[in-house]
């Protein structure tokens, strides 16, 4: 498991075009052929061509195999976590990597590729990425994707609610020190940038990634029906904080406990992996020490247990992130 630490920094790197041949070949989506339907058969709404609609027009449909994983991949190394400085001539969404930032991203990709092929008996893999448009972020993928083959490669797609969070447009070095110390005085969930976004803002718009996530999940997008396995791998690219609110708004933790978690270092993953009942946990894939370095408390913790053996659709009428510890005027220890 890769260190959740924070890199050293260096140099700059040149940016690729995002839809540049190298890429060109790799398709979102296997076309399906069309079927020939009679003329009484045009109000079907495409269920012949396209088979998953099945699962909307008919819920008790089964439904596809979910991720055995998502994976949570920071970007590497950018211009700006070198030289802040970078911000105020360079727009955020152009900010590039560095050469280490490349080598970061590669050997991300080879550790996420001998993570799959560690499991048993496991010879169908594949691939699948969401990642944010910013341009570090896409030259991240890029270089994490030179790992596998193109047949391991399921799809792409670029998902701008994966962004970072907006701090406004040009920034002035100078008052960017004095938001900052502003936001740690109001708080880091709720503390809006000037012209940009709080980490709340963020939390509204991973809410509806999440939900397109999850239809995506239940339709099986990943793999064309007749082809679908419990072996793909849902990778997604983005950054530090993006990918902080993603796993809050996931588990449904508090502000509080959301304050209390720590940065991935650059080029490094979080692994929520499918637990024993089909739900994903957390601890899967890392150690209780691993995960309370990048903040998660006991309750957390805990909670992460039962995600571990849970299946979809259950509730934790248990919890302790939302339930009896919000309550403090409760005697429990002298009952009549």
């Amino acid at each position: 498991m890769p260190s959740l630490s924070s890199p050293t920094y260096s140099s700059p790197v040149i940016h690729k075009n995002l839809h540049s041949s190298s890429c060109s070949k790799i398709r979102c989506s296997t076309n399906f052929s069309r079927v020939n339907t009679k003329p009484q058969d045009n109000n079907n709404n495409g269920l012949a061509s396209f088979p998953e609609k099945n699962l909307h027009s008919n819920p008790s449909t089964k439904k596809p195999p979910r991720p055995r994983r998502i994976i949570l991949v920071r970007h590497g190394e950018s211009e700006g976590n070198v030289d802040e400085t970078v911000y105020t001539r360079v727009a955020d969404p152009k900010i590039g990597l560095t050469p280490k930032g490349v080598e970061e991203a590669e050997e991300c990709g080879r550790k996420i590729k001998e993570m799959i092929e560690k499991d048993d008996g496991v010879d169908d893999w594949k691939v699948y990425f969401y990642v944010s448009p910013y341009r570090r972020s896409i030259e991240t993928v890029r270089s994490l994707a030179k790992s596998f083959e193109r047949s391991r490669i399921a799809g792409i797609r670029e998902e701008p609610r994966l962004r970072e969070q907006d701090f406004g447009n040009f920034q002035d070095e100078q008052q960017m020190k004095i938001e900052k110390g502003l936001r740690a005085r109001y708080g880091r969930f709720f503390y809006r940038f000037p012209n940009g976004e709080s980490a709340a803002d963020v939390y509204d718009r991973i809410t509806g990634f999440r939900e397109t996530l999850r239809t995506d999940i239940d339709i099986g997008r990943f793999q064309p029906p007749g082809e679908q396995s419990p072996n793909v791998n849902l990778v997604l690219v983005s950054h530090g904080l993006t990918l902080r609110v993603f796993l809050m708004r996931w588990y449904k933790w508090t502000v509080e406990q959301f304050e209390g978690l720590y940065n991935m270092g650059n080029g490094k993953i979080i692994v929520m992996e499918r637990g024993h009942g089909g739900r994903y946990s957390l601890l899967m894939h890392h150690n209780k020490e691993e995960l309370k370095a990048f903040g998660l408390t006991e309750e957390m913790l805990i909670d992460q247990e039962w995600q571990n053996i849970a299946r979809p659709g259950e509730l934790n009428y248990d919890c302790l992130l939302t339930g009896p510890s919000f309550f403090t005027h409760f005697d429990d220890d002298h009952k009549p």
